[in-house]
């Protein structure tokens, strides 16, 4: 071989490598020039869009429902406890009233149906008789009937030389008597009884003037 083939051998070989780092150069560089810019890269933010977002950040805080803290869940239910406890008081008391009303309208519609007794008692004793061994009998029951109407809470309503008052009597004859006051009563027909403020039976009376 002579010299001038081996000098350009190399310089042969030489060429065409370089010529092939050059074209994987250019490739590299196209491959790069047509891939998309990074996500990554940030843009510069002005002024207005931080204020702008500063106002989104407020006011999905206003939209987003408020978690309520410990504090407030403890005060709502102590709310809950006291009403529930003012209902219940509401409710006991309005129990007991109905229910003291009820006895006391059962109690006063016995008691009027012993009222006959009280009546024919009061007449017999009206009579004159001169066995006094049977019109102290007489006086000992009647007596006794009156305690036991008045334990239970039942008064007799006192009329006799009172003011008529329509609330407790029940006037059935009229009289004109000079030395009796105006509205006077001035004799009774039928005892009246009451049991409190409930009238049991009104009073039969007759009234002057």
């Amino acid at each position: 071989m002579t010299e001038d083939k081996k000098d350009t051998a190399p310089q042969a070989e030489n060429e065409e490598v370089k010529a092939q780092e050059i074209k994987e150069e250019v490739k590299a560089q196209e491959i790069k020039e047509e891939a998309p810019a990074p996500e990554t890269e940030a843009k510069a933010e002005t002024p207005e869009s931080k204020a702008a977002k500063k106002e989104s950040k407020k006011e999905e805080k206003k939209k987003a429902p408020k978690k309520p803290s410990l504090e407030d869940e403890m005060a709502a239910l102590n709310d809950r406890y006291l009403r529930l406890c003012a209902e219940y008081d509401n409710f006991r008391r309005r129990s007991q009233k109905e229910k003291d009303n009820l006895y006391g309208d059962v109690k006063a519609e016995a008691v009027k149906q012993f009222l006959p007794v009280y009546d024919n008692l009061e007449r017999a004793l009206a009579q004159s008789t001169e066995d006094e061994a049977y019109r102290r009998g007489v006086e000992m029951i009647m007596t006794q009937f009156i305690s036991t109407l008045e334990k239970l809470g039942v008064e007799r309503i006192e009329s006799q030389g009172e003011k008529f008052d329509p609330s407790f009597h029940n006037a059935v004859m009229h009289v004109d008597d000079e030395e009796k006051g105006e509205n006077e009563i001035v004799e009774v027909f039928q005892q009246g009884f009451r049991l409190g403020d409930k009238i049991i039976r009104f009073a039969m009376v007759k009234v002057a003037n």
